[in-house]
């Protein structure tokens, strides 16, 4: 026999969220996974563009100095980029914690924001590297176009003074690196405002 004590008693097993700490779980679940995505993609695209470079059969004879130094940042900008892959996927890991009916298991508010500013910390890191790889690279095909602007009728003879394709693909991961990098920023930004108002 079941008296009206037992009944009320099911529900305390699984309490409710408060609707404001579900749009905020909901909110931070959903924009990590955007971010995720978003990170991937420019990541792959980066990757790929280093890669035709270091494969390039002419890499190995270049003689100008930028070019190396310009592939040396995009390669720490990508190791920073997966780091900041893996950091914005916690942030999923995170909502689905606050998420939980379980109230013992969600973070605190001081950790979540934590996380928020080492993401964007990591994320404007990432930023300034990317930044001096494409500035090593402009500075490689500036002086490359002074080049290719010669009067007409005047041969080139060096063929490391013509931009090629190789130098175009270095600026292409870098660029696409400090894509990457600012999406992340924008995200852990906006999240943190939200916590904030919490």
């Amino acid at each position: 026999m079941h008296t009206e004590s037992e009944v009320p008693s099911h529900h305390h097993d699984q309490p409710s969220l408060a609707p404001n700490l579900q749009d905020i779980a909901k909110t931070i679940s959903f924009t990590g996974w955007i971010t995720v995505w978003v990170q991937l993609v420019l990541l792959i695209v980066s990757g790929l563009a280093l890669l035709f470079t270091a494969t390039d059969r002419d890499f190995a004879q270049q003689q100008n100095t930028d070019l190396g130094v310009g592939i040396f940042w995009g390669v720490c900008g990508i190791v920073v980029l997966l780091f900041s892959v893996y950091w914005n996927f916690g942030y999923t890991r995170l909502g689905k914690r606050l998420a939980n009916p379980n109230l013992t298991l969600h973070p605190s508010k001081g950790e979540t924001v934590r996380a928020m500013r080492l993401g964007i910390m990591v994320s404007l890191v990432g930023i300034l590297i990317s930044i001096l790889g494409a500035g090593a690279t402009v500075g490689l095909l500036v002086g490359k176009s002074k080049s290719v602007s010669q009067p007409p009728g005047v041969a080139i003879t060096d063929p490391y003074r013509i931009i090629r394709a190789m130098d175009v693909f270095v600026e292409v991961a870098n660029i696409n690196s400090i894509a990457a990098h600012f999406v992340s920023t924008v995200d852990s930004l906006w999240l943190l405002e939200k916590v904030h108002h919490y």
